[in-house]
C-alpha cells in the first residue's frame, strides 16, 4: 500500500508529464482498436454494396435460393417417389430459415413435361395448330397476379374440366380464346385430362420478388391452383415425370458479416442433401459467389490497414518512448538515490510497471470508444483531408477490438518501460559523472545505425525499383503484390534514418555558423550558438520526433494525393470524356443464324464460300445531343479496332479513331505534358489537311514510319484510302499504349507450351479525320462523347435522354465510375488512414513540442536567471529563445520538410506496384497538393509560436532572487 501510494504521489508531482503519457496511450489504443472495427465495418457495407451492384449488373437478386429437382418414375413402382418429394420440401423449407437472414418469401412450383393439347371440339378450334404445353402450379400464386379478363379458376374440377389460368402469349401463340376446352392424352398419363383457360393473367407487381424465375418460361404455361394440383396429381402419381421448383428469397441487406459462415453452410448442406438424393438437380444462389471471396479480401484489408498505420505507429512509439524519458530524466536522481540505498532493480521497475499498468487501464477503457469514433471518421473521408455526409457505417466494439487494444496496452507500456529500465542501471556516481557528460555522442551515431538503416532502405528502394520497371516493361500482372506491407514500412525506416543521419551532420553546420560570425554575434546569439553547439544531444529526440512527424505527415498526404489522383486520371484517360454513349444505328445485316449454315449431308463439293455483303448503315442525328442540357460540347469519335495501315510492303493491324478536331479537342480530357507538344498543337497539325493522320510510336517503330510519308488505311470489306503522317504520338484520349498479356497460343515451342503468359505486339493506333474517313472508307457506327458542365449531374442527363426518347445502346459514365471508386474499401481505407495518421502525427507532435520545451525551460531557470543578474535585458532573453527554436525547431522543420518531400519523390513511385501496370495509363506521377504543405507550415508555425508564447510568459515571470535562491539549494 505504502509503494502504491508513493507511485500515486510521484504521478501527482509530474501530473502534465503523466496526463501527456496518458494521451498517447489513449491514442495507441484508439488506433489499435479501430483497425478490426474498420474492418468489419467496412467490409459490411462493401458485402452488402457488392450484392446490391451484383443485383444491378446481372438483373438478379441475389438473396434468391433456387432450386430445381427432378422426379422420375421408379422402376418398382412406375410411378414418381412422393415421400421424397414430401421429404424435398419440409427440408428445404427447414433450411430456409438456417441461412441466418430473414425469409421474405418462398414458393413451391410443379412442373410438367410439355403435353400436346388436343381440342376437345375440333369444330371450336382449329385442330391443325401445333399445340404443346405444359402443367404449372405455384404455391399463393393468387396473391402476386391480376385477372386482366376472364374469372379466377375453380377449386375444383367443373364436369370433369380442369380449370387454368394463363399469360396473354398462350392465347395469342395457340390462336384460342378463354374457355377453350383441351384434352391431354399420353401413354405417361393414367387417364386423360381436360383443361381449359378461364383466365388471363399479368404480374401485381413487376418489381415483386415472386417473379424472379424466367418469365418467358412461364408464358407457355397453363397455371392450375396448387392444392388442386397436389391433391388430384401429385396424390394420385398422375404424372411418370415431375420437375419441382423452390425459389426462396432472403433479405440479403440483414446478412452480417459474422453470419457468412451460417449461410455458406446453410447452401452447403442443400447441396448435399440433394446431390445425395438426386441425379438430376440445380441449386442457385448467386450470393455464394460474392461471399467466397470475402475471406481473401478481408485477409487483404487487414494487412493494407496494418501497413497503412505502421508509420503513425512508429510515430507514437517514439512519442511514447520520449514522454516516459522526460519522465524518468526528472527521476534519474531519485532512481540513483534509492539504488545507492540498497533497493533491487526489480523494485524499482516494479513501481514503474504499476504506474504503467494504472495508465494501461485508463487508456484500455478510453481507447476503444476513441477508436469507434475514429473509425466513423475514417468512413467518412472521401479523399485525404475531405469528408462528406456519407451514409454512417455500421460499427461496433467487438471482442477482436479489445484483444488490439490489450495488445496496445501491453506494447505501449513495455516502451514507456525501456527509459526506466536503462536508468536503474546507473548508481548515484554514475548518475552524476553522465549529468557531466551531456554532450556526448548518442548510441545510434556511435553504432552507425543510422547509416546502416539508411543503406537497408536505399537497398530496399532499388529493389522496388528493379521490380517495378520489369512490371511496367514487360506488362506483367502486380496482382500478386496488391498489398505489400514494405510499401509502407520502408519509407518510414527512409525517414528515420535520414532524420538520423542529418541530425549527426547538424553540429558541424552550428559549428559553422558559429564560425562565420564569431567576431559579430552579439552576446545572446554567441551564447545561444555555444547552448545548442555543445548540447546537440540533449535537443536530438525533439528535433528527431518534428522530423518523423512532419515528414511522415507529408508523405502521407504525397502518398494518398498521388494514389487518389492516379487512379482518377487512369479512369478518366481509359473513357475519354465525361460520357461515352453508343447510340443505336439502323442497319440492312440479316439476322443472326440460329443453326448451322449447311445439312450435313451437303458434300464438299456443293458448299460454297460465303461472300460476306458489307452492311449498309443509317447515321442517326448528332445534333440532338449537342442541344441537351448540361452538355458543354459533344463530339463524334469513330473507332476501328481491327483496321490495317500499310506503308510499303509492312502491312499492321491497329486501332482507327476518326474525330473532328475542334469537338474532339473541346471534350475529350487528357494530362497536361504527357505529349512533347500541347494537345491542341497536334489538332491544329491534323486540321490542317483532310488527309493527314496521327500515328502512334510503335507504328512509327515497327513500319519505320516518319512524318511526310504515305500510308493506306483500311479493314475488312472496304478498300483503302491514302493518308499522310502528320506526326507521331506516344499517348491519346481511351488508347492504352502498354503492351497487354495474351495467353500464348499452343504452339510447337516449348515456351508458349508450357502454358505461361506472352508478352501481345505493342497496341497500335492512327488518328484522322472523321470526314474523310466516312466520304473515302465507309460509314460505319461511332460514339458520341460528352463533355458535362460542372453543375450538371448524371441523373438530369439520363432523364433528358429518356425524355427525349433518344435510343442509347450503352452508356460509360465517368463520374459514377469516380464515385464508385471512391467508395471502395480499399481506397477507402487509404484516404481514411491516412488522413487519421496525418491529423494523429500533427496532434503529438504539438504536445510532445510543447511538453519538451516548457521542461527544458523549467530546467533553465537558474541560466536564464543568471543571465538577468548579469545585465541581458528580457528582449535579449526573448530573443535567445527565438534563436534557439530557430536552431532546433526551425532546422527540424526543415530537414523534416526536406526529409518528407525527398521520402515521396523515391518512395511514392513505388505505389504503382500496386496497380495494374498494364493499365496504368497516363503514367503514375506523383503528386503535391500545395495546401498540405501550407497546412504544415501554419501548423508548424503555430506550434512555435504558442511554444514562445508560453516559454516568454513562464520567463516574465522569473525573478533574480528567486533563481539566486535556487541556486544555493
Amino acid at each position: 500500500m505504502a509503494l502504491f501510494l508513493m507511485i500515486l504521489r510521484k504521478m501527482v508531482k509530474n501530473r502534465w508529464l503523466e496526463l501527456s503519457l496518458l494521451v498517447g496511450l489513449i491514442i495507441s489504443v484508439a488506433l489499435a482498436s479501430s483497425m478490426p472495427i474498420y474492418t468489419h465495418a467496412i467490409l459490411q457495407r462493401m458485402l452488402i454494396k457488392d450484392l446490391e451492384v451484383g443485383q444491378t449488373d446481372t438483373k438478379q437478386y441475389p438473396g434468391q435460393v433456387y432450386t430445381y429437382t427432378y422426379f422420375m418414375e421408379e422402376a418398382e413402382k412406375g410411378t414418381i417417389n412422393n415421400r421424397l418429394l414430401a421429404e424435398t420440401d419440409a427440408y428445404l423449407v427447414e433450411q430456409s430459415k438456417k441461412f441466418g437472414v430473414p425469409v421474405l418469401l418462398s414458393a413451391i412450383s410443379r412442373n410438367t413435361m410439355s403435353f400436346e393439347l388436343v381440342p376437345s371440339d375440333p369444330a371450336k378450334i382449329d385442330p391443325k395448330v401445333n399445340r404443346t404445353a405444359g402443367l404449372t402450379a405455384m404455391s399463393d400464386l393468387d396473391k402476386h397476379i391480376r385477372i386482366i379478363d376472364g374469372v379466377a379458376p375453380a377449386s375444383e374440377p367443373v364436369n370433369g374440366v380442369y380449370e387454368a389460368w394463363v399469360f396473354p402469349e398462350l392465347l395469342t401463340q395457340f390462336k384460342i380464346v378463354l374457355g377453350s376446352e383441351f384434352t391431354i392424352a399420353s401413354k405417361d398419363l393414367k387417364q386423360p385430362i381436360r383443361i381449359k383457360p378461364v383466365a388471363v393473367i399479368d404480374r401485381s407487381d413487376y418489381a415483386d420478388l415472386y417473379w424472379t424465375n424466367n418469365m418467358n418460361d412461364l408464358r407457355s404455361k397453363l397455371f392450375i391452383p396448387y392444392p388442386l394440383f397436389e391433391k388430384d396429381f401429385i396424390a394420385n402419381n398422375t404424372f411418370k415425370n415431375l420437375f419441382s421448383y423452390m425459389t426462396i428469397v432472403l433479405d440479403y441487406h440483414q446478412l452480417k458479416l459474422e453470419g457468412i459462415g451460417t449461410y455458406t453452410q446453410a447452401n452447403e448442406r442443400l447441396d448435399t442433401f440433394l446431390s445425395n438424393n438426386f441425379n438430376t438437380y440445380t441449386l442457385k444462389n448467386p450470393a455464394i459467389a460474392t461471399l467466397k471471396l470475402y475471406g481473401e479480401k478481408e485477409k487483404k484489408l487487414r494487412t493494407m490497414l496494418w501497413s497503412l498505420n505502421v508509420p503513425v505507429s512508429i510515430l507514437l512509439a517514439f512519442y511514447l518512448f520520449m514522454v516516459a524519458n522526460l519522465i524518468t530524466d526528472r527521476q534519474k536522481t531519485e532512481i540513483a538515490v534509492l539504488r545507492s540505498r540498497g533497493a533491487s532493480r526489480l523494485q524499482i521497475v516494479f513501481g514503474y510497471v504499476v504506474e504503467g499498468v494504472l495508465l494501461g487501464s485508463v487508456a484500455l477503457l478510453i481507447g476503444p470508444f476513441l477508436g469507434l469514433e475514429l473509425t466513423k471518421i475514417l468512413g467518412a473521408s472521401n479523399g485525404f483531408l475531405e469528408f462528406v455526409q456519407r451514409a454512417s457505417m455500421e460499427v461496433k466494439l467487438n471482442q477482436e477490438a479489445y484483444q488490439y487494444a490489450i495488445f496496445a496496452v501491453i506494447a505501449s507500456v513495455c516502451m514507456t518501460l525501456i527509459p526506466a529500465i536503462l536508468a536503474t542501471r546507473a548508481t548515484i556516481v554514475g548518475h552524476k559523472q553522465t549529468m557531466a557528460r551531456k554532450n556526448k555522442h548518442s548510441f545510434v551515431h556511435k553504432t552507425f545505425l543510422d547509416v546502416i538503416l539508411l543503406a537497408v532502405s536505399i537497398y530496399l528502394l532499388q529493389s522496388f525499383d528493379r521490380r517495378m520497371s520489369d512490371l511496367v516493361s514487360l506488362g506483367l500482372d502486380s496482382m500478386d503484390m496488391k498489398v505489400d506491407p514494405l510499401l509502407f514500412l520502408v519509407p518510414a525506416l527512409f525517414i528515420f534514418a535520414m532524420g538520423l543521419f542529418l541530425l549527426r551532420i547538424y553540429p558541424w553546420v552550428i559549428q559553422l555558423i558559429y564560425l562565420i560570425g564569431r567576431k559579430w554575434w552579439p552576446p545572446y546569439l554567441y551564447s545561444t550558438l555555444l547552448q545548442v553547439g555543445r548540447s546537440t544531444t540533449q535537443y536530438q529526440f525533439i528535433m528527431l520526433f518534428i522530423i518523423m512527424t512532419l515528414a511522415t505527415g507529408l508523405f502521407s498526404a504525397s502518398a494518398a494525393r498521388t494514389m487518389n489522383k492516379n487512379i482518377e486520371e487512369k479512369i478518366r484517360y481509359k473513357n475519354g470524356a465525361d460520357i461515352v454513349l453508343q447510340t443505336k444505328w439502323e442497319n440492312d445485316a440479316p439476322p443472326p443464324q440460329s443453326g448451322p449454315a449447311s445439312g450435313f449431308g451437303e458434300t464438299e463439293k456443293t458448299q460454297q464460300p460465303i461472300v460476306k455483303k458489307r452492311v449498309q448503315y443509317t447515321e442517326p442525328p448528332f445534333l440532338p445531343f449537342t442541344q441537351l442540357t448540361g452538355v458543354a460540347s459533344a463530339a463524334r469519335v469513330f473507332q476501328k479496332k481491327d483496321a490495317a495501315i500499310t506503308l510499303g510492303k509492312e502491312s499492321r493491324r491497329t486501332r482507327l479513331m476518326g474525330i473532328d478536331t475542334d469537338e474532339f479537342g473541346q471534350t475529350a480530357w487528357l494530362r497536361d505534358h504527357l505529349l512533347d507538344h500541347h494537345f491542341n498543337d497536334y489538332l491544329n497539325l491534323l486540321a490542317s489537311n483532310s488527309k493527314a493522320v496521327l500515328i502512334s510510336k510503335s507504328v512509327a517503330d515497327e513500319m519505320g514510319a516518319s512524318v511526310g510519308d504515305v500510308v493506306r488505311l483500311g479493314w475488312d470489306g472496304v478498300e483503302g484510302a491514302t493518308f499522310i503522317v502528320y506526326g507521331i504520338i506516344d499517348y491519346w484520349p481511351s488508347w492504352n499504349p502498354n503492351p497487354i498479356l495474351t495467353a500464348a497460343s499452343v504452339s510447337g515451342s516449348s515456351s508458349s507450351s508450357s502454358g505461361k503468359q506472352v508478352r501481345a505486339d505493342a497496341p497500335k493506333i492512327v488518328i484522322g479525320h472523321l470526314s474523310y474517313i466516312q466520304n473515302n472508307l465507309a460509314v460505319e457506327p461511332y460514339d458520341v462523347w460528352l463533355k458535362l458542365k460542372p453543375d450538371t449531374t448524371s441523373q438530369a442527363l439520363y432523364d433528358e435522354l429518356v425524355i427525349k426518347h433518344m435510343s442509347i445502346e450503352n452508356m460509360t459514365d465517368t463520374k459514377q465510375m469516380l464515385i464508385r471508386t471512391k467508395n471502395d474499401p480499399f481506397q477507402l481505407a487509404v484516404n481514411g488512414v491516412m488522413t487519421l495518421g496525418f491529423l494523429i502525427a500533427i496532434g503529438i507532435s504539438f504536445i510532445g513540442f510543447l511538453l519538451y520545451w516548457v521542461l527544458s525551460l523549467s530546467g533553465r531557470i537558474l541560466q536564464f536567471g543568471v543571465f538577468r543578474a548579469m545585465g541581458i535585458s528580457f528582449g535579449q532573453l526573448i530573443g535567445m529563445l527565438i534563436a534557439e527554436q530557430l536552431l532546433t525547431s526551425g532546422a527540424a522543420v526543415l530537414i523534416g520538410m526536406m526529409t518528407g518531400t525527398t521520402a515521396s519523390r523515391l518512395y511514392v513511385p513505388l505505389f504503382q506496384l500496386t496497380f495494374d501496370s498494364s493499365s496504368q495509363v497516363p503514367p503514375f506521377q506523383v503528386s503535391f497538393d500545395p495546401n498540405d504543405q501550407w497546412h504544415l507550415y501554419v501548423i508548424v508555425v503555430v506550434m512555435i509560436g504558442t511554444g514562445l508564447l508560453l516559454l516568454g510568459t513562464m520567463m516574465s515571470r522569473i525573478k533574480i532572487h528567486q533563481a539566486v535562491k535556487l541556486g544555493e539549494d
